[in-house]
Formats: structure tokens, C-alpha cells, sequence
């Protein structure tokens, strides 16, 4: 079999992140803890770094952010995007699972488990119509998904996310519970370039600066220095980011989440079953495709995970602060988090057991 750019991907990122990728799931574990611990202990902590952000947007989540999602998309080979959007099978499944499947399961599981609880079930809704735009990236590449796939689903994602965010929060939010008739619903008042805005700090700033490091070491050293001796060096910060947002996350609601601990598992439950759905159900439809495993872990990983930044803005800047949606939104990556990292284990897994025979075709 020919070896893609995704494989060597793949064993790059397990050659350089070695010692953090074999013991993840413990390192996650810790931030969270400590992120708890942190929030615990210092109570007006939550105030102190809601208080650094600028037009709603938490400065250190930014932050962490950049650092995590930079090394991802400077391993991206730009030159070579033409063929990820030839993929039409994979663009318009994407679409479909993202703006059409995605909103309409995390509404009736919102429906479902939070019935008698409005705030929560709000939140929740925001949560399922926020599509993944920065995270998502972190998780596609420590399964050995296909980076330009990503990339390319990413942006479209953002494209989308712009032009149909309010419309469809009108529509799930408003219009359907009252042809439900399930009361006349809730209004959310959201402007495109308040999206735009996030879809910038979160997508674009990090894009850009990941275009240009290769483009510049490509241009001043070759492409063998850039990959052989670049990346391996700026690879680790990815994690150090994801692990840094993490403790930010929970030391943001560790007083909440331990004060509320029954609210906080309420809203879990059907978290989890949305990402157990979207990702096994995204992922089959990758493999009856016959998509191959780095396209098809690409696939499902932007369909399962969310926009949480996005969400927990609108919640906050819609509802307050103190919210039970606001409560909702922060709850989405504390659970999306160890849930995907999960899926990456699971999606390796699969590689070996389920696509050696038909990647080998």
C-alpha cells in the first residue's frame, strides 16, 4: 500500500509526543484535579479571568487555544487541500452530519433527558448548534486522522457556522417547540459578527500563523528540515496547550461544578450519549463509504465535537453569567474532553482491527 500523508502523520505525532500521548488520559485527569482544586481554593478566580477577555472571549482560553491548535496546522500541507475537496462524499457527508444530524439529536436528547429543565436544556441546544471549529483538530490528529481533511471540513465549518448559527438557534430554539408544542420557546439574539469574531480568534489566527510557518520554513530550508526537524520541536506545545485550556475550563467552574455536582451529571448524561452517537454513527457511515481510516477518523471526530467557546459566549452574553445555559455550555468540553480522548483510543483501535483489511485493498 502506498503510505499517505496521514500515516506518516500518525507515526509522527506518536514519535514526538510519545511520553504525553501513552499516558494522556492520566494527564487529563491531573489538569482536571487541578483545575478543581484551583477553582476550590481561590473562589474569586473565576471572576479574575472572566474579567481578562476582550468582546466576551476568555483571553486565557484563547490562549491556550492558540497553543494547541498552531503545531496542528503547521503540520498541515497546504499545497495538497485540492484533494481533500475533490472528496465530495466526505465534504457533503460532513455537512449533512454536522448542520443537519448533529442540531436535530442534541435537540431530542435535550428534549429527552431535560424536559423539566428549560435552562439546562437551552444550554444544551446551543451547545449541539456550535460545530466544532478549533478543538476538534487536537483530537483528529492524535488518532491519525487526515490533517488537510481537517483542515479543509474546519474552515467550511466556520464558513457555515457564520451564516447559519442564528438561523437554526431560531429555529430549534423558537420555531420547533412551538410546532411541537412544546411551549413557545426561547429567543436568542446573536449577530453574525459576533460568530465571526470567534471564528477568527479561534480558526483564523492560528490558520494564518500555521500557513505562514510553512510556507516561510518550506521557502528558507526545505521541506525535509521543516518536517524532519521543525515540527518535532513546536509538536509537544500542542498538548501543553490542550492540557493548559483544560485546568483553565474546570479552575473557570470547579466552585460550580463542585457545588452542583447532581446539575452538572444531569447534563451529562445526554452529552454523552450525543458523542457516543455522533461519533460511532459518523464513523460507520466513514467506513460503509469506504472513505479509509484517515478520512473516515476525520469524519467522525468534526462531527462529534462542538464550538464550546462559541456556546459558552452566547450563553453568558444571552443569559448571564450565573445561568442554568451558561451552567450547560461550560459543561459541554468538561464532558467533550475526556470523552474524545476516549474516542481517539477507541478510533486507533479501530484502525488496527477494523480498516487493516480494507486499507490494504
Amino acid at each position: 500500500m502506498t503510505e499517505t500523508t496521514s500515516d506518516v502523520g500518525g507515526r509522527d505525532v506518536a514519535h514526538q509526543l510519545s511520553a504525553l500521548n501513552r499516558f494522556l488520559p492520566l494527564w487529563i485527569g491531573l489538569a482536571m484535579a487541578a483545575g478543581l482544586l484551583l477553582g476550590a481554593a481561590a473562589p474569586g478566580l473565576n471572576e479574575v479571568l472572566d474579567a481578562v477577555s476582550i468582546g466576551g472571549i476568555s483571553l486565557p482560553i484563547a490562549l491556550g487555544l492558540l497553543l494547541m491548535m498552531y503545531p496542528v496546522l503547521a503540520k498541515v500541507r497546504y499545497g495538497e487541500l485540492d484533494r481533500v475537496t475533490g472528496d465530495r462524499r466526505m465534504l457533503l457527508s460532513s455537512l449533512v452530519l454536522n448542520w443537519v444530524v448533529g442540531p436535530a439529536l442534541m435537540f431530542t436528547l435535550a428534549w429527552v433527558f431535560l424536559a423539566d429543565q428549560p435552562e439546562y436544556r437551552t444550554g444544551l441546544i446551543i451547545v449541539g448548534l456550535a460545530r466544532c471549529i478549533a478543538m476538534v483538530l487536537i483530537w483528529n490528529d492524535l488518532a491519525c486522522g487526515d490533517r488537510e481533511a481537517a483542515a479543509v471540513l474546519v474552515a467550511i465549518n466556520s464558513l457555515f457556522q457564520i451564516v447559519a448559527f442564528s438561523v437554526l438557534a431560531w429555529f430549534y430554539l423558537e420555531l420547533l417547540p412551538q410546532w411541537l408544542g412544546l411551549g413557545s420557546g426561547e429567543q436568542l439574539a446573536v449577530s453574525a459578527w459576533d460568530i465571526a469574531v470567534s471564528v477568527l480568534v479561534f480558526l483564523g489566527i492560528p490558520l494564518l500563523l500555521g500557513y505562514l510557518t510553512r510556507r516561510v520554513g518550506e521557502a528558507r530550508r526545505g521541506r525535509a528540515w521543516y518536517e524532519e526537524t521543525f515540527l518535532p520541536k513546536i509538536g509537544p506545545l500542542a498538548l501543553y496547550g490542550l492540557l493548559f485550556t483544560v485546568v483553565v475550563l474546570f479552575a473557570l467552574q470547579g466552585e460550580t461544578i463542585l457545588g452542583e455536582p447532581w446539575d452538572v451529571l444531569l447534563i451529562a448524561v445526554p452529552l454523552l450519549v450525543y458523542f457516543a452517537v455522533m461519533w460511532v454513527g459518523s464513523f460507520a457511515l466513514g467506513w460503509r463509504l469506504g472513505l479509509g481510516y484517515p478520512r473516515t477518523a476525520t469524519l467522525a471526530f468534526t462531527a462529534a465535537g462542538n464550538n464550546f467557546e462559541l456556546a459558552i459566549a452566547v450563553s453568558i452574553a444571552t443569559f448571564g453569567i450565573a445561568s442554568g445555559e451558561a451552567l450547560a455550555g461550560t459543561v459541554g468540553p468538561l464532558i467533550e474532553v475526556p470523552a474524545l480522548v476516549g474516542l481517539v483510543y477507541v478510533s486507533l483501535w479501530a484502525r488496527r482491527r477494523v480498516f487493516a483489511t480494507q486499507d490494504a485493498s
